[in-house]
C-alpha cells in the first residue's frame, strides 16, 4: 500500500477503472429501461394487394421498427428503388438491416391462417423472415410485431376470414345472416378506417402501447441468411471481439519493457551508442506486432481445429485484418508506455483504456444491443473498426476489396498511435 501510496498516478487510476467501467456497463444496460433500439427491417411487399399494403403500413408504424421499403438515399440523391428479394437478402447480408420481410403473391388473398392452411380454405402464402443470425433477437421481435398487425391494425381482415371460414364450416349461410354479418362489417370497416385516420392525425402526441394477444395469427418462415452454413456461428463472430481485447493487453506489456530499461539505466546506455530514439521505438513496435499476430494466429488456428473457425478458407482477408489490427494495438501499447513513468502506473491505466474501449468497441457486449449514442461512440476505438473487419471477413465472407474502410482506419490510428508515442518519449533523450 506504501508503493502505491507513494505513486499517485496509479492511485489515482486505481479508484477510476472501477467508476469508469461500471459507467460504461451502465450507460448500455441502464439505458435500456425506456425500450430497445428499434430493429432495422427491409420489406418487400410481391403481392400489392390492400391487405398486404396494410400489413406494410402498419409494420412501418410500429415503434420498435424501423422499416423501409427501400433503401435510404443519399442526403440530396435521388430516390433510390424499392426492395426485392434478392436486394433484401443482399441488405441482410451486407449489415445494412438486421431482418427483411417479404410479403410473397398470394397473400393477399389468404393473409391468416395457422399451420399450413389458412382460414379461407386454401394454402396461406407464408411471409419470409430473412434474419442475420448474429443479431438472435431481431427476428423474433419482427415476428411478434407481425402477428400484433392483424389484432391491432387489420381487424376487419382478420374478422372477414373468419366469417368466410364459418361460411365453409357451417355448410353456408343464410340470406340474413349474410346481410347481418355484411352490416357489421361495414360497421368494423369504418371503424378501423376511423382510427387509421385519428393515428395519422395525432401520431406525433403518441399513445398507449398495445401488445399481440395470440401468436401464429400470421404464417412466417424465419430463415437465417448469413451463419446459416457455419457449422459454429457465433465462435466466429465473437472470436475476434475477444482476440482483439487481449491483444491490447498484450501489446501494452510488450511496450511496457521500455519502462524498465529507462528504471535499470539500460535505456541510458542504448542512447548513448548510435541509436536513436525512433528507430529503438520502431523496433520495439516491430517486436510487439511480430508478438501480437504470433498470438492471434495461435488463438485462430485453435479455434479453426477446435471449433471449426474457417481460417484456411478466408486466410488472405484474416492475414490483411491481422497485420493492420496487431499494429494499431502495438502502437497503442508504445503510446501508454510512453505515457507512463512507472509499471504501476502503466498497469492501472492499461487496465482502464483496454476495458474502455473493449467494452465501447463490441468486444465485450455486442454493438448492436447498444444504445445508438453509444454505437456512435464506438467508432472512435480501433476495437469497433477491427471487428467490424474480421466479421466482414469470417462472418459475412465478404471480399478482400471490402476491407478498405477498416484497414485504412487501423493503419491510420497506427501512424497516430506511433508519432505520439514518439513525441512522449522526448523527455528520456533529454534525460
Amino acid at each position: 500500500f506504501m508503493n502505491l501510496r507513494r505513486d499517485r498516478g496509479a492511485l489515482t487510476l486505481s479508484f477510476i477503472v472501477p467508476i469508469a467501467f461500471f459507467s460504461i456497463f451502465a450507460g448500455i444496460f441502464g439505458s435500456r429501461g425506456g425500450g430497445m433500439n428499434p430493429v432495422q427491417v427491409a420489406i418487400v411487399d410481391e403481392d400489392q394487394s390492400a391487405v398486404s399494403r396494410r400489413l406494410v403500413e402498419a409494420l412501418q408504424n410500429e415503434g420498435g421498427l424501423r422499416a423501409e421499403t427501400a433503401p435510404s438515399a443519399a442526403k440530396g440523391g435521388a430516390a433510390t428503388a424499392p426492395y426485392d428479394s434478392r436486394s433484401a437478402e443482399a441488405a441482410v447480408r451486407a449489415g445494412d438491416v438486421s431482418v427483411a420481410v417479404v410479403i410473397p403473391r398470394g397473400f393477399g388473398a389468404a393473409p391468416t391462417g395457422f399451420g399450413s392452411g389458412g382460414f379461407s380454405g386454401q394454402a396461406g402464402a407464408k411471409l419470409r423472415i430473412l434474419n442475420d443470425s448474429s443479431d438472435p433477437v431481431g427476428a423474433q421481435v419482427v415476428y411478434g410485431l407481425i402477428q400484433k398487425a392483424p389484432i391491432q391494425s387489420m381487424p376487419d381482415v382478420m374478422a372477414s376470414e373468419e366469417m368466410r371460414m364459418l361460411d365453409r364450416l357451417s355448410g353456408g349461410l343464410t340470406s340474413g345472416q349474410r346481410a347481418r354479418i355484411d352490416s357489421s362489417m361495414s360497421g368494423l370497416r369504418a371503424y378501423v378506417e376511423a382510427r387509421r385516420n385519428a393515428r395519422d392525425g395525432g401520431a406525433a402526441k403518441g399513445g398507449a402501447k398495445t401488445e399481440p394477444i395470440s401468436r401464429g395469427i400470421i404464417s412466417a418462415d424465419i430463415r437465417d441468411v448469413v451463419g446459416e452454413s457455419k457449422k459454429n456461428p457465433l465462435v466466429a463472430f465473437y472470436a475476434a471481439g475477444i482476440g482483439v481485447m487481449f491483444l491490447l493487453f498484450s501489446a501494452s506489456a510488450a511496450g511496457g519493457a521500455i519502462l524498465d530499461e529507462s528504471d535499470s539505466g539500460t535505456l541510458d546506455r542504448i542512447l548513448a551508442s548510435r541509436v536513436t530514439m525512433t528507430s529503438l521505438l520502431l523496433g520495439k513496435w516491430a517486436y510487439a506486432a511480430l508478438l501480437g499476430f504470433t498470438q492471434l494466429a495461435v488463438m485462430f488456428l485453435w479455434g479453426a481445429f477446435a471449433f471449426q473457425v474457417e481460417l484456411f478458407k478466408h486466410l488472405d482477408g484474416f492475414l490483411i485484418m491481422a497485420t493492420a489490427t496487431v499494429l494499431a494495438s502495438s502502437g497503442l501499447g508504445l503510446m501508454l508506455a510512453a505515457s507512463c513513468k512507472t509499471r504501476a502506473q502503466l498497469g492501472a491505466l492499461t487496465t482502464l483504456v483496454v476495458l474502455v474501449m473493449s467494452a465501447l468497441g463490441g468486444s465485450m457486449v455486442p454493438r448492436f444491443i447498444m444504445p445508438e449514442s453509444l454505437q456512435k461512440i464506438g467508432l472512435v476505438t480501433f476495437n469497433a473498426w477491427a471487428i467490424d473487419g474480421f466479421t466482414k471477413v469470417f462472418w459475412r465472407e465478404e471480399p478482400v476489396s471490402h476491407l478498405g474502410p477498416q484497414v485504412f482506419v487501423l493503419l491510420g490510428a497506427a501512424a497516430l498511435f506511433f508519432t505520439i508515442a514518439r513525441r512522449l518519449a522526448r523527455r528520456w533523450e533529454v534525460a
